[in-house]
């Protein structure tokens, strides 16, 4: 019987060294860059801080990879906004929680 588990560990994300250079750049391009890249240097000045203090690096990663695929999903977004869908058959959580108050 071996002492090795019986399933691959999972690699953890790890973004290359210039990723968040390339994400901020792309921000700074995006239309809405008024908007995220403020967003994004407060949840990068917090996750930095929380490295130094735990020194650990999975924080930095999370905000990368998060704003990562905000940018990547953004222009399906747009794309379902300007299309002019009813979107009303879904759920708003923000009523739901304001009726059970």
């Amino acid at each position: 019987m071996s002492a090795q588990p019986d399933h691959a560990p999972v690699t953890p994300y790890a973004p290359a060294p210039g990723a968040p250079a390339e994400l901020l750049a792309q921000l700074r391009a995006d239309r809405r860059a008024e908007r995220w890249v403020p967003a994004f240097e407060r949840e990068w000045a917090a996750a930095l801080e929380e490295s130094r203090r735990t020194f650990s690096l999975a924080a930095l990663y999370e905000v990368i990879q998060v704003w990562q695929a905000r940018a990547a999903s953004a222009p399906a977004v747009d794309a379902f906004l300007a299309s002019g869908r009813d979107d009303s058959g879904f759920v708003d959580l923000a009523e739901i929680r304001r009726r059970r108050r």
